[in-house]
Parts: structure tokens; sequence; C-alpha cells
């Protein structure tokens, strides 16, 4: 046989062998998207109630609010429901977001069936209103969910010595107004008559007391400020006093004294 004829008969059988394996390898990929199509379509799904629209915390819940969803069985989130009788009349206690799924930890306790600001209380604590301006709300930048510290201004004694003092910090403003979240818009402001603080009892005692007594100012605190700050409050001469410059001190120079020093014949002089 020919050399011609060999490579002939070699390219030929490689070329079959090579179809052969392109046939094995489409039924086998063909087989195993099938297969896949087949769990897909088999998978078994559970139902879940998720919200129609953006809720807002607070909110007491209807069944217009929410519907249900088909979620595989894998993809359920944690404490979800899956009928809405089971979420009628309960209250929101974090925002929820348009088809994402009502769970308990979303929800106030289920004693908690009236909505609004009793419902974002924290155990323990008291929700107290407060008249404002747009002064003490820092022209509106006071929104629910910030932390401040209350200031207050007041005249002490039969003298009529005026005193601010430091009396709250690190309070958690629930309202401003009716509005429990800020706005939606970022950077809008507006000013409101009434602030809500989340304060313990003794809190609610001091608030109460000054807010009769003086005049409240709030300082808006950073999130994650947490320290304590003590201070002694100040009176009017403490307040002028600050930022002066500091005295210089003079000191006097005293006059030097010169001696004269004989000494046999010669006269020197000495000073000191």
């Amino acid at each position: 046989m020919s050399k011609s004829k060999r490579a002939l008969i070699q390219i030929t059988l490689s070329l079959l062998l090579a179809v052969v394996a392109g046939i094995l390898i489409f039924r086998w990929t063909s087989g195993v998207r099938q297969n896949a199509a087949t769990v897909a379509g088999t998978a078994k799904t559970v139902p879940v109630i998720v919200a129609k629209a953006d809720m807002k915390r607070g909110v007491k819940l209807t069944p217009e609010m929410v519907e249900v969803r088909e979620f595989t069985a894998d993809s359920r989130p944690s404490g979800a429901f899956s009928e809405i009788k089971q979420l009628e009349g309960r209250v929101l206690n974090q925002p929820v977001g348009v088809n994402e799924a009502v769970t308990a930890l979303k929800l106030a306790d289920d004693s908690v069936m009236g909505g609004g600001v009793s419902a974002l209380i924290t155990q323990g604590k008291r929700a107290m209103a407060v008249k404002g301006n747009a002064v003490m709300g820092l022209a509106g930048f006071v929104r629910p969910g910030d932390r401040v510290d209350v200031i207050v201004s007041l005249t002490v004694g039969n003298n009529d010595d005026p005193k601010a003092k430091l009396v709250l910090e690190r309070v958690k403003v629930l309202a401003t107004g009716t509005e429990l979240t800020p706005p939606d818009e970022d950077g809008s402001t507006a000013s409101v008559d009434v602030y809500t603080l989340e304060l313990t009892p003794e809190e609610s005692e001091r608030l109460a007391l000054i807010s009769t007594q003086g005049t409240l100012n709030f300082a808006l605190r950073n999130e994650q400020d947490d320290r304590q700050i003590l201070t002694n409050g100040t009176d009017v001469p403490k307040t002028l006093a600050a930022l002066r410059p500091k005295k210089r001190v003079v000191r006097s120079r005293k006059p030097k004294t010169q001696v004269e020093v004989i000494t046999g014949g010669s006269v020197s002089s000495v000073k000191f």
C-alpha cells in the first residue's frame, strides 16, 4: 500500500472518530439540559406574602396591602408568612419595600394592634412630644430616626440668673409633626411644630419640667456617636469669657544697684 493511500485512510478514520465524538457530546449535553429543565419544572414552590407597594413603619396591615407570591422552598425568607389572614391587623416596625416578603422580624408584637407611634416605642421607654420651631429643629434637618441632645436655657433664683445646660443626650426622634419616617426626597426639609422623642420615665420627667421652665434647643448628633458627655452648664460670665485671649503677664524689672569699690588707690563700680 502506498504512502498516499495510508495517509488517506488515517485522515478518513480521524474524521469518522471526530464525528462520532461530536454526536456523543451533543447527546450528553442535551440530556443534561433536559434533566435540568425537568428538575426546574418540578421544583416545589411555597406561598409567601409580599408587599404590593412600599410601606413605612408604623403601618397597620390590611389584606389590600399584600399579595401571595410563589417562592421555591430553598428561597423562602425566614419568618415569612403563607396566608394573608395571618398578617391582617399587624403593625410594621420596619419599612418594607415593594415585592419584599413580610417577615416576623418586621412586625411589632402581636399585642400592638393600633399602629402609629406606639408601635415604634422600645420596651421600657416612653414617647413624649414637645413644641418646636424652625430653629429648634435645625431648619427642618431634624427628622424621624435622628439622635439629638437637648439643651435648656432658663433663669435660676430670685436674681434671674440666666443658665444654659445640656440635660438630655442621644435622644431618639420618633416623629416630627405627624411624620414617622424621613421624607423620600434627599435634601428636602420642613419646619414642624411638634417633635416626639423616645425617653426613659426619668428623662420624661426632666423634659416635662424644662419644657415649661425654659427654652429648648436640639443639637443634632451623629448616629455613630454614643459617647456620654458631662457638662457643668454655663452662665453669662462663663459664656462671655469663652474664646478670650490669655492675659499677658508683665514682670516688673527691679532697678540695678551700683556700688563703688575702693581698693587702695583704685575705684571700681559693681552693678547687681
